[in-house]
């Protein structure tokens, strides 16, 4: 199965006990699937993958594959900082009939870039299930390099299929690009970077705001493989204010606001990670309401 274009990080909705709603996240599946959303990704960092126990992890991915329903691709967020970890979630995801997994750099540890190479070369040769590296220097701590990412996807071609990239680094993903060939799948890892990250190659978006706008976002990447530059950019300076208030404290606290002021079931984070500011509510609900009032007016 094809990985292109919108792929949503699903937020993992908890219910006012802080139990994880799954009927709630059937429900966020099922309006992404009538938006034009082209793949899922549960369990990711905006999923809070990290405070999830392993039988809540098992539970999101098998209902994410199962209403999904092979429409899209589902790829499980699985990384770890155990290689060992990682490898039986991967195991288990691809069990669990996910068409990939999203495999984070190892944080906390901060691993050299041999330390990386090993880390995903050893998960690649025990899983046969395509791989995508989630680099994200500002939460895990460590930064893959280009030259690193370049010897596994000679190496594991079949196996290291992408990269999802949220170091905010134009200059490093013009550099995987080039030296990676166009066969290799590069997602950029910051709603607000899209854009650019498809000017210079990019396949798509791994996508926080796809939760409340996927519709927008999708047709954003739409219109420039499209050849409709001038659309494109339209949406992308749209989405810019609601892309920038997501991010205004920690994913996925924003963006859990922002459902639930829309009517969508989200709950609230776990901790450590806490609501956020009334401040801050009060900035997404002006940013919402400002980008609602544009859209009614086109």
């Amino acid at each position: 199965m094809k990985f292109f274009g919108s792929i949503v990080a699903l937020v993992t909705p908890f219910d006012d006990n802080n139990k994880v709603d799954l009927e709630a996240l059937k429900e966020n599946i099922k309006y992404q699937l009538r938006n034009g959303t082209d793949g899922f990704v549960p369990c990711g960092t905006t999923g809070e993958a990290p405070t999830l126990t392993t039988e809540e992890w098992e539970a999101i991915v098998k209902t994410t594959v199962e209403t999904v329903k092979r429409q899209k691709p589902v790829i499980a967020g699985a990384g770890t900082n155990s290689t060992t970890k990682t490898i039986q979630l991967v195991s288990r995801a691809k069990e669990l009939g996910a068409d990939g997994c999203l495999v984070v750099c190892p944080y906390y540890n901060r691993p050299t870039q041999d330390g990386l190479y090993e880390h995903f070369k050893a998960i690649a040769e025990s899983v046969d299930l395509p791989l995508i590296i989630y680099n994200i220097p500002a939460r895990t701590g460590v930064n893959i390099l280009p030259v690193t990412v370049v010897k596994l996807y000679e190496k594991y071609p079949k196996i290291i299929v992408g990269i999802k990239e949220a170091s905010g680094n134009l200059d490093q993903i013009s550099e995987i690009r080039a030296r990676c060939g166009r066969d290799f799948l590069i997602f950029s890892g910051d709603d607000i970077l899209t854009l650019p990250v498809l000017a210079i190659g990019g396949d798509g978006v791994i996508s926080v705001v796809a939760n409340i706008y996927p519709k927008e976002m999708s047709m954003m990447i739409k219109h420039f493989f499209n050849g409709e530059i001038e659309k494109a950019l339209a949406l992308h300076y749209k989405l810019y204010p609601i892309s920038k208030a997501m991010f205004i404290e920690t994913n996925p606290a924003p963006v859990k606001f922002a459902m639930s002021y829309l009517g969508m079931k989200a709950g609230k984070p776990r901790l450590p990670l806490v609501e956020i500011s009334e401040a801050n509510k009060t900035l997404i609900k002006n940013t919402i309401d400002n980008y609602q009032s544009v859209i009614n007016d086109d």
